[in-house]
């Protein structure tokens, strides 16, 4: 079975440095959100994923559009900072677009909202190029507002930043069902009854002896977990 293709698409890059404001810049802020969700992605998940800037370049919206349909990508997400005097998050698709989007549309904007605690402004439409020219579900979202000072304070939060991008793969996960990698069981050791110790985001959950057990907890934590480690007692 071919693997699901995703294309993220991290906003402006290079000249164009998106909004600016309060010390921090769009195009930098999306990028690292951007990555995040790539990592996560393909640590976690038999899938596909491409970015039309992995770095600080200037892509035009044809060729971010341009990349995602040569690639034939099953999905399309483009991440934004917002601007404007506002506040909270909003998620967009284009005016004219099918059902399976707007329900794609849907489950992401739930899952992001549900990380960020903050305004919800709502799920639109709009005529954005990426939106427009992209031959696959479509989805922009814009993460806060660069301008507003309570927003701008949580995007120098690196955990804000993590749960937006985590929010970001949760919904892809449910919409676009995706399956988690086969866990490899922790490697035998010599010694006779072996303990490992499984921490969750930096917190111990428990000691175990037992592989399967480790192996059930960790399972339990994909997704909703930034980092997971087992380690030698």
């Amino acid at each position: 079975m071919s693997k699901v293709k995703i294309m993220i698409d991290p906003g402006h890059g290079g000249r164009d440095p998106g909004a600016v404001a309060n010390g921090l810049e769009e195009k930098t802020l999306v990028l690292t959100i951007a990555r995040r969700i790539k990592q996560v992605l393909v640590e976690h998940y038999n899938v596909d994923v491409r970015m039309t800037r992995d770095d600080d370049r200037f892509v035009t919206l044809g060729q971010r559009a341009k990349l995602a349909n040569d690639w034939g990508a099953d999905y399309f997400l483009s991440i934004h900072i917002n601007a404007g005097g506002g506040s909270g998050f909003e998620s967009f698709i284009y005016t004219n677009t099918s059902a399976k989007t707007k329900s794609y549309q849907k489950v992401m904007h739930e899952e992001i909202t549900g990380r960020l605690y903050g305004k919800d402004r709502g799920m639109k439409k709009a005529n954005f190029a990426v939106l427009r020219k992209t031959n696959m579900p479509a989805v922009l979202t814009e993460n806060l507002f660069i301008d507003n000072a309570e927003d701008s304070r949580s995007l120098k939060d690196s955990t804000v930043i993590k749960a937006i991008a985590q929010g970001h793969v949760n919904g892809l996960m449910k919409l676009l069902k995706l399956s988690p990698k086969e866990l490899k069981e922790p490697k035998s050791t010599t010694k006779s009854g072996s303990l490992y110790r499984v921490l969750i985001d930096d917190e111990q959950v428990g000691t175990f002896q037992k592989k399967s057990n480790i192996v059930s907890q960790v399972k339990k934590q994909i997704g909703k977990a930034d980092r997971i480690e087992i380690e030698l007692v």
